[in-house]
């Protein structure tokens, strides 16, 4: 496969009246902590939520009548379905989306929502890839992938134009790599009019096939589902197309975040860009808040997606607090004497913790007769606090 920037080009013209040119805005906040100019490149407020209603787009458009008429067929976890179905109502094609059956239900709603026919098949995106070609064949429709096509690639790029124009000196780009459409589309452009910026991806430490396909390391089999908060990013096979067509020539470096760090991003990105993100979304930027990166002067982290159920997004909080040391779960144990609670509780009123809630455990099979155990979830102010009021709980009694 191959695109030129002539191709991005008219994929900008073609797809401009229905897509948003997103902002680029530098953070002054994560300037000052990573000691390089970062700029946000905030597509997770695109129209459908992410950077992938861009490709699908002008894959739809580039359509002919004939393959209009038959419909599309396309398989996703989620983004890439909303981005064609988008398109493909817009443009007056019948779509229909195979989902795995664990995709997050709220862009299963939003792709039922802007018109596509749902199926939802296999426990990864893999299995719904298989099911999806299966209906192409059956069918007749025209399948619509998500990263391996030209037009898709070219429309992600569209991206890279927008970077370029308005800040064309960067040093680096962070871009997330899920089957890698995104990153080879932007790198197409950025390496064309700037060859020494570095282009960085970043993907998630469970499904990391394309970081292990760059540093040549052995391609194992893993495990049959994939668990990670990062389901945009979390392709079990990486495209060997897309590596030796634009990954092993456009990019610099690939590293690994888990989810932890992944969560960590996207609560420093609620707090401080006051933005919302997903997991795959904030990749990036978990890796330039976790990784020791070789950014130079002026960076830009592409945020490249929004669409998060409310309830992950609760548990993503939690994680993120308890990460940074603002939410702690401490379990200890006490003598079962009157009056030790009132103990413990006030060492920790006295350091100026919160206490958010309280288990007493006293049949604990690990516990002597006249011993209880007691969890607390206390919210904190960091690592130094907790320290001082483990300390604390210590010397009123408590055993770790």
């Amino acid at each position: 496969m191959k695109i030129s920037i002539d191709d991005i080009v008219r994929a900008r013209e073609r797809i401009k009246n229905f897509v948003k040119v997103t902002d680029l805005e530098q953070s002054m906040s994560a300037s000052q902590i990573f000691g390089t100019q970062l700029f946000f490149k905030y597509e997770n407020t695109q129209f459908t939520g992410s950077f992938k209603l861009r490709g699908a787009l002008n894959k739809v458009l580039t359509l002919s009548d004939s393959e209009k008429k038959n419909g599309v067929v396309a398989s996703s976890a989620g983004n890439h379905a909303q981005g064609v179905a988008f398109s493909a109502t817009r443009a007056g094609v019948k779509s229909t989306i195979v989902m795995p059956l664990q995709a997050p239900l709220i862009k299963v709603s939003a792709t039922r929502d802007y018109g596509a026919e749902v199926v939802l098949h296999g426990q990864i995106y893999d299995e719904a890839y298989d099911k999806a070609r299966e209906l192409e064949k059956e069918f007749g429709y025209t399948f619509v992938h998500p990263f391996e096509d030209e037009a898709v690639i070219a429309g992600q790029g569209t991206i890279g134009v927008e970077i370029h124009e308005k800040v064309p000196d960067f040093d680096t780009l962070v871009v997330p790599i899920g089957g890698g459409g995104l990153i080879s589309g932007i790198a197409t452009v950025i390496k064309h009019f700037n060859p020494k910026c570095r282009i960085i991806g970043v993907q998630s430490i469970q499904a990391p096939g394309m970081e292990r396909l760059f540093h040549q390391k052995n391609l194992s089999e893993t495990q049959k589902r994939i668990s990670t908060i990062a389901d945009g990013i979390a392709i079990k096979r990486p495209s060997q197309v897309m590596y030796d067509s634009f990954i092993s020539k456009l990019v610099d470096e690939i590293v690994t975040v888990s989810d932890d760090e992944i969560a960590e991003a996207m609560v420093f990105l609620l707090e401080r860009a006051k933005t919302v993100t997903e997991g795959a979304g904030a990749a990036g930027f978990a890796a330039v808040l976790s990784r020791q990166l070789n950014l130079g002067a002026k960076t830009c982290v592409v945020l490249c997606g929004g669409n998060i159920d409310l309830n992950i997004m609760a548990k993503v909080i939690d994680r993120g607090q308890i990460r940074k040391g603002r939410l702690a779960e401490l379990s200890m144990v006490v003598d079962d004497l009157p009056g030790n609670l009132s103990r413990l509780t006030k060492a920790i009123a006295d350091l100026g913790a919160n206490i958010l809630e309280v288990h007493h455990d006293r049949v604990g099979q690990e516990l002597f007769m006249r011993e209880t155990k007691i969890n607390f979830v206390l919210e904190t102010t960091g690592p130094d606090h907790i320290q001082k009021i483990k300390l604390a709980l210590e010397a009123a009694g408590a055993k770790f």
